[in-house]
């Protein structure tokens, strides 16, 4: 399902992998750069729609290393030149991912290597996107959202109405929560945020209606 197509923006989402983790395309259609969020499986169908916007994939991005948001990795990563990127912290479980899909009787083909690993705080250039790389740990440690104006792309971070899951290994109630109010509710009301799972929000609807947040 297309979100979003601007002459300066494209924002395409689709659901992937068996748990249906929304996979998120950026594209700038001036230089037909874009970047990968989230793929949590369907590498072909990801591809599809790359090709189908006419944009070439420079990087893909996990929000955190948990299985369901990385089991595309090793499609994209043999049929595109494109960059693999993590915040650091999420390693470990994307290392694990395999034994955690297992647990929960999912096939799973284990992700290659990250090309780089985040901090937080980075700039990336995607075409004429700059897109802000903000860390929101809480639930997972490497956990981070995405930042370009007028969205955000938070993972399993914020929800409508809902936040991450802390009850999981390396989750953190109080960190999360921490992570979404001085990270995420500080930007624009009108900032568009598109969750890792279910129906996009904004952060005016957050702030207001959330009871996680209140």
């Amino acid at each position: 399902m297309i979100s979003m197509i601007q002459p300066d923006l494209i924002i395409d989402s689709i659901l992937t992998g068996p748990i249906d983790v929304n996979c998120y395309i950026i594209g700038c259609p001036v230089s037909g750069a874009a970047a990968v969020i989230d793929p949590g499986g369907h590498g072909e169908r990801i591809l599809e729609r790359l090709e189908y916007n006419k944009l070439t994939p420079a990087v893909v991005i996990n929000t955190h290393g948990h299985f369901d948001h990385v089991g595309g990795n090793a499609y994209l990563m043999r049929e595109t030149d494109a960059d693999l990127l993590l915040h650091a912290a999420g390693l470990p479980f994307l290392q694990r991912a395999r034994e955690h899909a297992d647990m929960w009787g999912m096939e799973f083909e284990d992700s290659p290597e990250p090309t780089r690993l985040l901090q937080g705080g980075e700039i990336l250039a995607v075409g004429n996107l700059k897109l802000e790389i903000i860390h929101t740990p809480g639930h997972s440690p490497g956990g981070i959202s995405i930042y370009l104006p007028g969205h955000v792309f938070t993972g399993d971070a914020l929800f409508e109405g809902s936040i991450g899951r802390t009850d999981l290994s390396g989750g953190n109630l109080e960190e999360l929560i921490s992570s979404i109010r001085e990270k995420l509710l500080v930007l624009p009301w009108e900032t568009v945020v598109h969750p890792g799972h279910g129906p996009e929000t904004t952060i005016e609807n957050e702030k207001r209606y959330n009871m996680f947040l209140r």
